[in-house]
């Protein structure tokens, strides 16, 4: 009996002791996470993007970020990632510490990738935490300035009499420049066909060489060709007119008055990522775009709206787009990659 009282005892310390080291090193761990989230950031901070340097995603990163910096006293590194639509930049920042020293720029293909992938490595919507919007844009519909079409409704007649007979070119596949031609040729009920490109200018470059009937772009990347007269505009995809072009009207405007089709830009972080570390970034991202030299870069690059939002709001938007081309994906039976 002695013997069995003295074994119990003796346990009984042990698991006391087991608690006790328990305690203090989940004390110690929550006194790192609260240093390391007070000191944030404490090293540069890496910023992936997922196309070629020099377009959009990369200007915009830079501007903003840019800003930022000056505030939070590290420096934001942009890097370029491009392919896949953007998913394997993407797919870098979903693996990365959740720490707020990897971020990315995505863009309104981040929500198209789950329509037009067959598999992703990650779950778009569980495997990032949103921080904000930057900027939104609306897509223009051009066409070389020789082109016999003058308004929208001169090439969607052209395109009832023969099926695919038309062509479009855009950034590529998955794009959302792909999905607002793919969307027109539903709402119309026509059928036109896609042509690919590798990004934005060689689809221009294409389409000044007449080797296509239309091209749906951004309106930063042909507003010095349509200024030029190489190319001629028929319609902005926006819910409101594209203020670099007021007189353009919409699609909306030309007989299709649900029509709209926007992209944005925006920044993530990878799923995990403290809060408090998500609400500074997102502080510091309102207090760049209230910048007014910031906000002037912004609208003359992108040609767009800068907008800032809560992470719960660009949450609501990605799921709302993913459901959105998912639908489209699936009911104009377009080919997954």
């Amino acid at each position: 009996m002695i013997l069995s009282h003295t074994s119990g005892a003796l346990h009984m310390r042990r698991r006391c002791l087991a608690f006790i080291a328990l305690g203090a090193a989940a004390t110690a761990s929550f006194s790192g996470w609260a240093q390391s989230t007070a000191s944030y950031p404490d090293r540069p901070v890496r910023v992936f993007q997922g196309f070629p340097a020099g377009g959009n995603a990369d200007t915009v990163a830079r501007i903003v970020t840019g800003e930022m910096a000056k505030a939070m006293g590290q420096p934001f590194v942009v890097e370029a990632k491009p392919g896949a639509g953007g998913t394997i930049a993407a797919d870098a920042v979903a693996k990365a510490r959740a720490d707020g020293l990897t971020l990315l720029i995505a863009t309104g293909a981040h929500a198209i990738a789950p329509a037009m992938y067959q598999s992703l490595p990650y779950v778009t919507e569980t495997a990032f935490q949103p921080v904000s919007t930057l900027t939104s844009f609306p897509f223009l519909l051009v066409v070389n300035n020789e082109s016999k079409y003058r308004n929208l409704q001169d090439l969607l007649s052209a395109a009832k009499v023969k099926a695919g007979a038309l062509n479009f070119g855009s950034a590529g596949q998955g794009t959302g420049q792909h999905m607002a031609g793919e969307l027109l040729g539903r709402s119309a009920s026509v059928s036109v066909t896609h042509v690919p490109y590798r990004g934005e200018a060689p689809a221009i470059t294409a389409l000044l060489g007449n080797e296509l009937d239309f091209a749906m772009v951004a309106p930063t990347a042909v507003v010095a060709h349509i200024k030029a007269g190489k190319l001629r505009a028929l319609a902005t995809t926006g819910s409101s007119r594209w203020q670099g072009l007021p007189q353009l009207p919409t699609v909306a405007e030309q007989g299709m008055p649900n029509f709209e089709v926007s992209s944005w830009i925006a920044l993530l972080a990878p799923m995990g990522t403290p809060k408090a570390i998500v609400d500074r970034l997102n502080a510091e991202v309102r207090a760049a775009l209230r910048n007014g030299s910031v906000r002037a870069r912004l609208e003359e690059s992108t040609g767009g709206v800068v907008l800032a939002s809560s992470p719960e709001e660009l949450k609501a938007a990605i799921s709302a787009d993913i459901k959105r081309w998912s639908q489209l994906v699936a009911d104009a039976k377009l080919v997954r990659q």
